[in-house]
């Protein structure tokens, strides 16, 4: 987690792990680790690159072998996915709209 906390959405000054953008990370045995996560929106300019960025970080980890990223959008991501963290950062308060 702390490895994936160091990419950032360059549209947005927070980390995609506090965005709410990592939907799972699976950690297995032999080193292999599976990270499910969205975007912002499906017509985001990073789309080709965050995902690669993900993977290369995650590989960074000692004891990781390979790490896969799954890009999906369902379900679609909404700003009640942000940490609480991330809210205050971005001077976000109140109840959102799905």
């Amino acid at each position: 987690v702390e490895a994936i906390k160091k990419v950032y959405d360059p549209e947005i000054p927070v980390n995609i792990y506090e965005l709410g953008l990592i939907y799972n990370i699976e950690v297995k045995e032999n080193g292999l680790v599976d990270i499910t996560m969205t975007l912002t929106s499906p017509f985001c300019p990073v789309a080709g690159s965050l995902p690669k960025e993900v993977a290369a970080r995650a590989s960074e980890v000692e004891g990781v072998t390979e790490a896969n990223v799954d890009l999906v959008f369902e379900p679609p991501w909404s700003m009640e996915l942000m940490s609480e963290e991330a809210k205050l950062k971005l001077n976000l308060t109140g109840d959102f709209p799905a």
